[in-house]
C-alpha cells in the first residue's frame, strides 16, 4: 500500500472523538489536510463501539475514517504470529490484530499506548 495511510488505534480514536487531547485532535487535522486517508481495523472499530459513546462521539468517528477494515485470515494468521513473537503476552490479542491489520495495510499505526506496540516494531509494524 502507501505511505499516506494512517490507521488509529482504540486509543486514538477515543482521544480525537472525546475531543479531550488537543494534540491528537490536532494531528488527526493535520493529516487530512495532507491528503492522508485514516483507516481502523475492525478491532479498534468493535473496541470503540464498546463506548460508553455518544452519538456526537460516533458521527465524529465517522467524519474522520476513510474506512473499517475487516479481518481476514491473513490478518488472524499474522496476529497469532505476532503473539507468539512477542512473548505471548497476556491480554494482547487485540494490539496484536491491530498490528498485524496495519502491517498487511502497510500504514502506519497511530496510538498514545507505545509501549503496548513497541514489541511489534521489529515484525514491521510503523507508529507515528
Amino acid at each position: 500500500m502507501d505511505g499516506d495511510r494512517i490507521h488509529l488505534d482504540t486509543n486514538y480514536l477515543i482521544y480525537y472523538a472525546h475531543g479531550g487531547r488537543a494534540e491528537v485532535v490536532e494531528r488527526v487535522q493535520s493529516w487530512l489536510r495532507q491528503g492522508k486517508s485514516i483507516y481502523v481495523s475492525a478491532m479498534t472499530w468493535a473496541e470503540f463501539q464498546c463506548g460508553p459513546l455518544t452519538m456526537r462521539e460516533h458521527d465524529l468517528a465517522h467524519e474522520i475514517i476513510h474506512g473499517v477494515l475487516p479481518l481476514t485470515m491473513e490478518h488472524g494468521n499474522s496476529a497469532g504470529w505476532l503473539f507468539s513473537q512477542t512473548g505471548r503476552r497476556p491480554k494482547s490479542l487485540a494490539d496484536c490484530l491491530i498490528a498485524a491489520t496495519a502491517i498487511a495495510d502497510g500504514a502506519t499505526l497511530a496510538t498514545n499506548n507505545r509501549s503496548d506496540f513497541a514489541p511489534f516494531l521489529p515484525h514491521g509494524l510503523k507508529l507515528a
